[in-house]
């Protein structure tokens, strides 16, 4: 498969429809967790994923290299798996556009992990744009409750979200070095079954059946479940995939740019407050984004 050094207006598209799809989850979630616990959400949305593509995964069974099993797992734990427990975590104590914008954390961390573990060329004011961004970062969570961040004041609950960024920045460089010649669709397919088996076990040793038949709401935070799962996660996977393996790790990660605005619209449509803290952080974040990718794409 060829890599397009240079992104063509498709995957620039690509990118924007990432952002507003990955941008509306942070509400879907935020709508789910009124009545299910975060692991239940977690687990729910990952499971729903799994036996989506469960088809599809055994027609094309004979042709997964499994030579590369080891980063199957590791893109599907880094990837998915424990991101997916982290962003309900959180959110449980933060509003959802604080969280959007906090995962614009990726491309730093994707940028991070490519010089760390992956031995990527490191430029000259890469770590400015580090300390830039993960100083917004530090905005939003230091603001607390005051900052209009935090929904009951637990505001360093936002570090969960920061682990899940570093997280998806191992993903993001996994899936560049060595799965770039998988198709997304057959990817996506065993990234899912791996973690969709466990987490059908863990979701039913919960109370997810006593509270789907009895919980008030819960038909409508299920739907919302459902719309984070399908959309967010089964049609948002195929299309990230594909734009890592197609263009490079950062770019893809760049998707940060773009869905804040959409978590904040959306944060602000729902009624939550949206202080100078906030616009703070972000620009911050973005500054420091913009840097490291910059750097980089002159290099």
């Amino acid at each position: 498969m060829n890599t397009d050094t240079n992104p063509s207006l498709r995957h620039w598209l690509t990118l924007i429809l990432l952002s507003v799809v990955w941008g509306c989850s942070y509400l879907f979630m935020k709508r789910g967790l009124v009545v299910f616990s975060p692991i239940q959400v977690a687990t729910l949305r990952i499971s729903l994923a799994g036996v989506s593509f469960l088809p599809f995964f055994l027609w094309r069974l004979r042709d997964i290299d499994w030579s590369k099993l080891k980063y199957f797992v590791i893109i599907s734990l880094c990837g998915s798996g424990i991101p997916a427990l982290l962003f309900p975590l959180a959110q449980r104590h933060l509003n959802s556009s604080v969280t959007g914008v906090l995962n614009s954390l990726t491309p730093l961390f994707t940028l991070i992990w490519g010089i760390v573990i992956f031995r990527a060329p490191m430029f000259g004011r890469t770590i400015v744009g580090v300390v830039i961004g993960l100083a917004g970062a530090a905005v939003l969570i230091l603001s607390g409750k005051n900052g209009g961040g935090s929904a009951d004041g637990n505001s360093w609950y936002g570090l969960l979200v920061v682990l899940a960024c570093a997280l998806y920045g191992i993903g993001v460089n996994t899936t560049h070095t060595y799965l770039k010649t998988v198709p997304s669709s057959l990817l996506t397919s065993i990234n899912f079954v791996l973690i969709g088996v466990p987490a059908i076990f863990i979701l039913f040793s919960t109370d997810f059946l006593d509270k789907i038949q009895q919980a008030e709401g819960a038909s409508t935070a299920f739907s919302y479940i459902l719309l984070l799962s399908m959309i967010g996660t089964v049609a948002a996977s195929l299309l990230y995939f594909r734009l890592i393996q197609q263009t490079n790790g950062l770019f893809a990660s760049t998707v940060a740019y773009l869905m804040p605005i959409t978590a904040v619209v959306l944060g602000m449509w729902d009624g939550e407050q949206i202080t100078v803290f906030h616009l703070v952080g972000m620009f911050l974040i973005l500054i420091g984004v913009y840097i490291t990718n910059l750097k980089t794409a002159r290099a």
